[in-house]
Protein backbone atom coordinates (compact mmCIF):
# COMPACT_ATOMS: atom_id res chain seq x y z
CA UNK A 1 0.00 0.00 0.00
CA UNK A 2 2.66 2.22 1.25
CA UNK A 3 4.65 2.63 -2.45
CA UNK A 4 4.55 5.05 -4.65
CA UNK A 5 5.12 5.54 -9.12
CA UNK A 6 8.02 7.70 -9.24
CA UNK A 7 7.31 10.13 -11.97
CA UNK A 8 9.61 12.76 -13.49
CA UNK A 9 9.69 15.88 -12.20
CA UNK A 10 7.92 17.61 -15.75
CA UNK A 11 4.93 15.51 -15.25
CA UNK A 12 1.75 17.90 -15.50
CA UNK A 13 0.04 16.14 -12.82
CA UNK A 14 1.08 13.40 -10.13
CA UNK A 15 -1.30 11.26 -9.22
CA UNK A 16 -1.95 9.98 -5.65
CA UNK A 17 -0.41 6.66 -6.27
CA UNK A 18 2.24 8.48 -7.76
CA UNK A 19 5.36 10.65 -6.54
CA UNK A 20 8.05 13.02 -7.30
CA UNK A 21 11.78 12.82 -6.32
CA UNK A 22 12.09 12.29 -2.61
CA UNK A 23 13.56 15.88 -2.44
CA UNK A 24 10.52 17.59 -4.28
CA UNK A 25 8.07 15.22 -2.08
CA UNK A 26 9.76 16.58 0.93
CA UNK A 27 9.64 20.42 -0.38
CA UNK A 28 5.62 19.74 -1.12
CA UNK A 29 5.15 17.87 2.19
CA UNK A 30 6.88 20.92 3.88
CA UNK A 31 4.02 23.34 1.88
CA UNK A 32 1.30 20.97 3.37
CA UNK A 33 2.74 22.09 6.79
CA UNK A 34 2.91 25.51 6.25
CA UNK A 35 -0.27 25.63 4.49
CA UNK A 36 -2.02 23.78 7.63
CA UNK A 37 -0.46 25.24 10.21
CA UNK A 38 -1.69 28.77 10.29
CA UNK A 39 -5.44 27.60 10.86
CA UNK A 40 -4.37 24.11 13.01
CA UNK A 41 -2.63 25.98 16.00
CA UNK A 42 -5.31 28.91 16.22
CA UNK A 43 -7.70 26.26 17.77
CA UNK A 44 -5.30 25.23 20.27
CA UNK A 45 -4.53 29.06 21.03
CA UNK A 46 -8.39 30.20 20.99
CA UNK A 47 -9.41 27.35 23.04
CA UNK A 48 -6.33 27.00 26.02
CA UNK A 49 -5.03 23.21 24.82
CA UNK A 50 -1.67 23.12 24.50
CA UNK A 51 -0.57 23.82 20.73
CA UNK A 52 2.32 21.13 20.65
CA UNK A 53 -0.16 18.21 21.39
CA UNK A 54 -2.72 19.66 19.01
CA UNK A 55 0.52 19.35 16.46
CA UNK A 56 1.53 15.80 17.45
CA UNK A 57 -1.98 14.01 17.16
CA UNK A 58 -2.65 16.06 13.62
CA UNK A 59 -0.40 14.41 12.85
CA UNK A 60 -0.85 11.17 13.69
CA UNK A 61 -4.54 11.59 12.36
CA UNK A 62 -3.43 12.36 9.03
CA UNK A 63 -1.29 8.87 9.24
CA UNK A 64 -4.42 7.08 10.79
CA UNK A 65 -6.43 8.49 7.81
CA UNK A 66 -4.10 7.83 5.10
CA UNK A 67 -4.01 4.09 6.35
CA UNK A 68 -7.77 3.36 6.73
CA UNK A 69 -8.40 5.06 3.48
CA UNK A 70 -5.98 2.70 2.13
CA UNK A 71 -3.35 5.91 0.68
CA UNK A 72 -5.88 6.45 -2.06
CA UNK A 73 -6.94 10.02 -0.61
CA UNK A 74 -4.82 12.62 -0.18
CA UNK A 75 -5.70 14.67 2.64
CA UNK A 76 -4.08 16.39 5.84
CA UNK A 77 -6.38 16.52 9.33
CA UNK A 78 -5.87 19.68 11.12
CA UNK A 79 -7.90 21.39 14.10
CA UNK A 80 -11.71 21.57 13.34
CA UNK A 81 -13.28 25.15 14.03
CA UNK A 82 -16.70 23.56 14.50
CA UNK A 83 -15.83 22.19 17.89
CA UNK A 84 -14.40 25.78 18.98
CA UNK A 85 -17.57 26.69 20.84
CA UNK A 86 -18.61 23.64 22.26
CA UNK A 87 -15.14 23.20 23.86
CA UNK A 88 -15.53 26.96 25.15
CA UNK A 89 -18.74 25.90 26.63
CA UNK A 90 -17.47 22.70 28.11
CA UNK A 91 -14.24 23.96 30.14
CA UNK A 92 -15.87 26.42 31.94
CA UNK A 93 -18.42 24.58 32.87
CA UNK A 94 -16.33 21.07 33.89
CA UNK A 95 -12.92 21.70 32.72
CA UNK A 96 -10.59 20.69 29.52
CA UNK A 97 -11.17 17.00 30.10
CA UNK A 98 -14.88 17.18 30.05
CA UNK A 99 -13.98 18.88 26.13
CA UNK A 100 -11.66 15.80 25.65
CA UNK A 101 -14.49 13.31 26.30
CA UNK A 102 -17.07 15.78 23.89
CA UNK A 103 -14.16 14.93 21.45
CA UNK A 104 -14.12 11.02 21.77
CA UNK A 105 -17.88 11.07 21.60
CA UNK A 106 -17.79 13.04 18.74
CA UNK A 107 -15.29 10.99 16.98
CA UNK A 108 -17.44 7.78 17.88
CA UNK A 109 -20.85 9.46 16.09
CA UNK A 110 -18.58 10.40 13.16
CA UNK A 111 -16.99 6.38 13.32
CA UNK A 112 -20.74 4.92 13.20
CA UNK A 113 -22.04 7.55 10.29
CA UNK A 114 -19.01 6.77 8.16
CA UNK A 115 -19.57 3.17 8.98
CA UNK A 116 -23.54 2.81 7.47
CA UNK A 117 -22.18 5.35 4.77
CA UNK A 118 -19.68 2.50 3.54
CA UNK A 119 -22.33 -0.08 3.63
CA UNK A 120 -25.00 1.96 1.90
CA UNK A 121 -23.83 5.11 0.73
CA UNK A 122 -24.37 8.92 1.38
CA UNK A 123 -28.12 9.08 0.21
CA UNK A 124 -29.79 8.45 3.77
CA UNK A 125 -27.78 11.51 4.84
CA UNK A 126 -29.03 13.95 1.95
CA UNK A 127 -32.96 12.46 3.47
CA UNK A 128 -32.31 13.15 7.08
CA UNK A 129 -29.98 16.57 6.57
CA UNK A 130 -30.70 18.66 3.14
CA UNK A 131 -28.29 21.07 2.70
CA UNK A 132 -30.65 23.92 3.43
CA UNK A 133 -30.40 21.70 7.08
CA UNK A 134 -26.96 21.58 6.76
CA UNK A 135 -26.00 24.64 5.60
CA UNK A 136 -27.89 26.22 8.36
CA UNK A 137 -26.31 24.33 11.26
CA UNK A 138 -22.81 24.74 9.30
CA UNK A 139 -23.15 28.78 9.61
CA UNK A 140 -25.15 29.20 12.82
CA UNK A 141 -21.49 27.34 13.99
CA UNK A 142 -19.68 30.50 12.84
CA UNK A 143 -21.68 32.81 13.47
CA UNK A 144 -22.10 31.81 17.14
CA UNK A 145 -18.44 32.22 17.72
CA UNK A 146 -18.73 36.22 16.74
CA UNK A 147 -18.77 37.47 19.95
CA UNK A 148 -15.21 35.10 20.93
CA UNK A 149 -13.95 37.25 17.75
CA UNK A 150 -14.73 40.47 19.07
CA UNK A 151 -13.28 39.95 22.67
CA UNK A 152 -10.01 39.01 21.24
CA UNK A 153 -10.11 41.98 18.64
CA UNK A 154 -10.46 44.52 21.31
CA UNK A 155 -7.56 43.52 23.64
CA UNK A 156 -5.48 44.12 20.87
CA UNK A 157 -7.25 46.51 18.46
CA UNK A 158 -4.28 47.96 16.55
CA UNK A 159 -2.40 44.07 15.79
CA UNK A 160 -6.15 42.81 15.06
CA UNK A 161 -6.29 45.52 12.22
CA UNK A 162 -2.83 45.21 10.88
CA UNK A 163 -3.67 40.95 10.88
CA UNK A 164 -6.91 41.54 9.25
CA UNK A 165 -5.76 43.86 6.81
CA UNK A 166 -3.10 41.91 5.58
CA UNK A 167 -4.93 38.48 5.15
CA UNK A 168 -7.63 40.71 2.78
CA UNK A 169 -4.88 42.32 0.81
CA UNK A 170 -2.96 38.95 0.25
CA UNK A 171 -6.03 37.01 -0.48
CA UNK A 172 -6.94 39.86 -3.07
CA UNK A 173 -3.42 40.57 -4.33
CA UNK A 174 -1.44 37.25 -4.54
CA UNK A 175 -2.83 34.08 -6.42
CA UNK A 176 -1.69 30.33 -6.10
CA UNK A 177 0.44 29.39 -2.64
CA UNK A 178 1.19 32.58 -1.86
CA UNK A 179 -2.55 33.43 -1.96
CA UNK A 180 -3.26 30.40 0.54
CA UNK A 181 -0.98 31.32 2.90
CA UNK A 182 -2.93 34.48 3.58
CA UNK A 183 -3.33 33.30 7.50
CA UNK A 184 -0.09 32.08 8.16
CA UNK A 185 1.19 35.26 6.80
CA UNK A 186 -1.06 37.54 8.25
CA UNK A 187 -0.63 35.88 11.52
CA UNK A 188 3.12 36.45 11.69
CA UNK A 189 3.47 40.06 10.65
CA UNK A 190 0.49 40.73 13.58
CA UNK A 191 2.40 38.35 15.93
CA UNK A 192 5.92 40.48 14.48
CA UNK A 193 4.29 43.64 15.56
CA UNK A 194 2.80 43.41 18.58
CA UNK A 195 6.16 41.83 19.94
CA UNK A 196 7.62 45.02 18.71
CA UNK A 197 4.72 47.04 20.49
CA UNK A 198 5.80 45.19 23.42
CA UNK A 199 2.67 43.09 23.89
CA UNK A 200 4.03 39.58 23.61
CA UNK A 201 4.90 38.12 26.97
CA UNK A 202 8.23 36.04 25.71
CA UNK A 203 9.24 34.67 28.83
CA UNK A 204 7.53 31.35 28.50
CA UNK A 205 9.07 31.02 25.67
CA UNK A 206 12.67 31.51 27.04
CA UNK A 207 12.35 28.88 29.68
CA UNK A 208 10.90 25.89 27.15
CA UNK A 209 13.21 23.48 26.10
CA UNK A 210 13.88 22.17 22.17
CA UNK A 211 13.40 18.86 22.89
CA UNK A 212 10.36 17.19 24.87
CA UNK A 213 6.86 15.66 25.10
CA UNK A 214 4.07 17.30 24.54
CA UNK A 215 1.62 17.97 27.57
CA UNK A 216 -0.86 14.95 27.28
CA UNK A 217 -4.62 15.32 29.66
CA UNK A 218 -6.69 12.15 30.10
CA UNK A 219 -10.39 12.43 29.30
CA UNK A 220 -13.42 13.23 31.54
CA UNK A 221 -17.09 12.34 30.08
CA UNK A 222 -19.73 14.82 31.38
CA UNK A 223 -23.79 14.37 30.28
CA UNK A 224 -24.36 17.76 30.96
CA UNK A 225 -21.77 18.76 28.30
CA UNK A 226 -22.13 16.32 25.37
CA UNK A 227 -25.08 17.72 23.44
CA UNK A 228 -22.52 21.22 22.60
CA UNK A 229 -20.41 18.47 20.78
CA UNK A 230 -23.06 16.50 18.88
CA UNK A 231 -24.07 19.32 16.02
CA UNK A 232 -20.36 19.70 15.14
CA UNK A 233 -20.54 15.76 13.60
CA UNK A 234 -22.72 17.67 10.90
CA UNK A 235 -20.30 20.17 10.31
CA UNK A 236 -17.54 17.44 9.98
CA UNK A 237 -19.61 15.16 7.82
CA UNK A 238 -20.12 17.65 5.80
CA UNK A 239 -16.13 18.86 5.26
CA UNK A 240 -15.53 15.00 4.24
CA UNK A 241 -17.56 14.38 2.03
CA UNK A 242 -17.03 18.34 0.42
CA UNK A 243 -13.09 16.70 0.31
CA UNK A 244 -13.64 13.39 -1.26
CA UNK A 245 -15.55 15.32 -3.99
CA UNK A 246 -13.35 17.96 -4.50
CA UNK A 247 -10.23 15.69 -4.71
CA UNK A 248 -11.94 13.24 -6.71
CA UNK A 249 -12.99 16.06 -9.49
CA UNK A 250 -9.53 17.57 -9.71
CA UNK A 251 -7.88 14.09 -10.04
CA UNK A 252 -10.55 12.77 -12.33
CA UNK A 253 -10.69 9.64 -9.90
CA UNK A 254 -13.60 8.01 -8.60
CA UNK A 255 -13.19 8.36 -5.03
CA UNK A 256 -17.17 7.70 -3.84
CA UNK A 257 -16.19 4.32 -2.71
CA UNK A 258 -13.68 5.81 -0.10
CA UNK A 259 -15.79 8.52 1.47
CA UNK A 260 -16.97 6.11 4.34
CA UNK A 261 -13.68 5.60 5.07
CA UNK A 262 -12.55 9.30 4.99
CA UNK A 263 -15.33 9.30 7.71
CA UNK A 264 -14.43 6.51 9.65
CA UNK A 265 -10.62 8.06 9.67
CA UNK A 266 -11.76 11.62 10.55
CA UNK A 267 -13.49 9.40 13.41
CA UNK A 268 -10.76 7.77 14.60
CA UNK A 269 -8.04 11.00 14.52
CA UNK A 270 -10.95 12.76 16.73
CA UNK A 271 -11.00 10.02 19.23
CA UNK A 272 -7.42 9.69 19.46
CA UNK A 273 -6.76 13.50 19.48
CA UNK A 274 -9.53 13.43 22.51
CA UNK A 275 -7.49 10.67 24.50
CA UNK A 276 -4.38 12.26 24.60
CA UNK A 277 -4.84 15.87 24.42
CA UNK A 278 -5.51 17.24 20.85
CA UNK A 279 -8.41 18.76 19.37
CA UNK A 280 -10.77 17.27 17.20
CA UNK A 281 -9.40 16.89 13.19
CA UNK A 282 -11.35 17.78 10.34
CA UNK A 283 -9.69 17.03 6.49
CA UNK A 284 -8.50 20.72 5.91
CA UNK A 285 -9.38 22.89 2.45
CA UNK A 286 -5.98 24.79 3.01
CA UNK A 287 -4.19 21.47 1.60
CA UNK A 288 -6.83 21.07 -0.82
CA UNK A 289 -5.40 24.48 -1.91
CA UNK A 290 -1.70 23.64 -2.21
CA UNK A 291 -2.67 20.71 -4.59
CA UNK A 292 -5.50 22.75 -6.60
CA UNK A 293 -1.62 25.00 -7.23
CA UNK A 294 0.60 22.41 -7.57
CA UNK A 295 -1.18 19.80 -9.07
CA UNK A 296 0.65 17.22 -6.99
CA UNK A 297 -1.76 14.89 -5.27
CA UNK A 298 0.92 11.89 -4.00
CA UNK A 299 -0.43 10.84 -0.48
CA UNK A 300 3.45 10.67 -0.34
CA UNK A 301 3.75 14.37 0.63
CA UNK A 302 1.08 13.88 2.90
CA UNK A 303 3.18 11.34 4.89
CA UNK A 304 5.90 14.09 4.76
CA UNK A 305 3.55 16.42 6.06
CA UNK A 306 2.07 14.07 8.86
CA UNK A 307 6.38 13.09 9.92
CA UNK A 308 7.19 16.98 10.14
CA UNK A 309 4.26 17.76 12.18
CA UNK A 310 5.16 14.79 15.00
CA UNK A 311 8.45 16.16 14.51
CA UNK A 312 7.98 19.58 15.60
CA UNK A 313 5.33 18.42 18.32
CA UNK A 314 8.12 16.96 20.10
CA UNK A 315 9.77 20.83 19.84
CA UNK A 316 8.64 22.78 23.02
CA UNK A 317 9.78 25.70 22.22
CA UNK A 318 7.79 25.74 19.09
CA UNK A 319 4.61 25.21 20.88
CA UNK A 320 5.68 28.39 23.36
CA UNK A 321 5.88 30.35 20.11
CA UNK A 322 2.68 29.65 19.01
CA UNK A 323 0.80 29.70 23.07
CA UNK A 324 2.30 33.57 23.42
CA UNK A 325 0.46 35.27 20.25
CA UNK A 326 -1.45 37.76 21.90
CA UNK A 327 -5.37 38.53 21.78
CA UNK A 328 -5.83 41.46 19.37
CA UNK A 329 -3.52 39.15 16.56
CA UNK A 330 -5.91 36.11 17.09
CA UNK A 331 -8.74 38.62 17.38
CA UNK A 332 -8.16 39.65 13.83
CA UNK A 333 -7.36 36.61 12.32
CA UNK A 334 -10.53 35.08 13.89
CA UNK A 335 -13.19 37.87 12.32
CA UNK A 336 -12.30 36.42 9.01
CA UNK A 337 -11.89 32.75 10.00
CA UNK A 338 -14.56 32.48 12.08
CA UNK A 339 -16.74 34.33 9.25
CA UNK A 340 -15.65 31.95 7.07
CA UNK A 341 -17.10 28.89 8.80
CA UNK A 342 -20.39 30.47 8.34
CA UNK A 343 -20.07 31.39 5.01
CA UNK A 344 -19.38 27.37 4.17
CA UNK A 345 -22.66 26.71 5.19
CA UNK A 346 -24.03 29.79 2.74
CA UNK A 347 -21.90 27.74 0.26
CA UNK A 348 -23.54 24.63 1.29
CA UNK A 349 -27.03 26.46 0.49
CA UNK A 350 -25.55 28.14 -3.23
CA UNK A 351 -23.85 24.72 -4.43
CA UNK A 352 -27.19 22.65 -3.58
CA UNK A 353 -29.43 25.41 -5.12
CA UNK A 354 -31.32 26.04 -2.49
CA UNK A 355 -34.56 27.84 -3.52
CA UNK A 356 -34.96 30.73 -0.89
CA UNK A 357 -38.86 30.96 -2.15
CA UNK A 358 -40.75 28.16 -0.67
CA UNK A 359 -40.92 28.93 2.95
CA UNK A 360 -39.90 25.76 4.52
CA UNK A 361 -36.82 26.66 3.02
CA UNK A 362 -36.37 30.23 4.59
CA UNK A 363 -38.31 29.27 7.83
CA UNK A 364 -35.06 26.08 8.42
CA UNK A 365 -32.45 28.57 7.59
CA UNK A 366 -33.73 31.70 9.66
CA UNK A 367 -34.68 30.31 12.97
CA UNK A 368 -31.86 28.21 13.65
CA UNK A 369 -29.52 31.09 12.79
CA UNK A 370 -31.25 34.08 14.99
CA UNK A 371 -31.26 30.66 17.99
CA UNK A 372 -27.65 30.31 17.18
CA UNK A 373 -26.32 33.89 16.62
CA UNK A 374 -28.02 35.38 20.02
CA UNK A 375 -26.93 31.61 21.51
CA UNK A 376 -30.06 31.06 22.77
CA UNK A 377 -29.87 28.73 26.33
CA UNK A 378 -32.06 26.26 27.40
CA UNK A 379 -31.03 24.17 30.76
CA UNK A 380 -32.94 20.79 31.77
CA UNK A 381 -31.50 19.55 35.18
CA UNK A 382 -27.67 18.99 34.29
CA UNK A 383 -27.98 19.37 30.84
CA UNK A 384 -27.50 22.47 28.38
CA UNK A 385 -28.49 23.07 25.36
CA UNK A 386 -26.84 26.59 23.90
CA UNK A 387 -27.36 27.93 20.74
CA UNK A 388 -25.59 25.57 18.46
CA UNK A 389 -27.08 22.79 19.65
CA UNK A 390 -30.81 24.08 19.99
CA UNK A 391 -30.21 25.71 16.70
CA UNK A 392 -29.36 22.59 15.23
CA UNK A 393 -32.23 20.77 17.00
CA UNK A 394 -34.28 23.75 15.30
CA UNK A 395 -33.12 23.01 11.77
CA UNK A 396 -34.32 19.25 11.57
CA UNK A 397 -37.29 20.37 13.57
CA UNK A 398 -38.68 22.87 11.46
CA UNK A 399 -37.70 21.14 8.43
CA UNK A 400 -38.99 17.58 8.63
CA UNK A 401 -42.64 19.17 10.83
CA UNK A 402 -42.57 21.56 7.57
CA UNK A 403 -41.97 18.70 5.30
CA UNK A 404 -44.93 16.28 6.86
CA UNK A 405 -47.65 19.18 7.20
CA UNK A 406 -47.06 20.36 3.52
CA UNK A 407 -47.70 16.72 2.61
CA UNK A 408 -50.44 16.03 4.75
CA UNK A 409 -51.96 19.13 3.33
CA UNK A 410 -51.50 18.04 -0.70
CA UNK A 411 -52.88 14.89 0.91
CA UNK A 412 -56.57 16.05 1.42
Amino acid sequence: MLTWKPVPADAAVVAPDERLSWPRTIGIGAQHVVAMFGATFLVPVLTGFPPSTTLLFSGVGTIAFLLITGNKLPSYLGSSFAVIAPVTGAVASHGTGSALGGFIVLGAVLIAIGAVVHLVGTHWIDVILPPVVTGAIVALIGFNLAPAAKNNFEKGPVAGIVTLVLMVAVLAFFRGLVGRLAIFLAVVAGYLLALAMGDVDTSGIKSAAWIGLPEFHAPTFHLSVLPLFLPAVIALVAENIGHVKSVSQMTGRDLDPVTGRALMADGVATVLAGAGGGTATTTYAENIGVMAATRVYSTAAYWVAATVAIVLSLCPKVGAVISAIPPGVLGGATVVLYGLVGILGVRIWLTAGVDFSKPINQMTAAIPLIIGIADFTWRIGDLAFTGISLGSIAALAVYHCMRLLTAARDRV
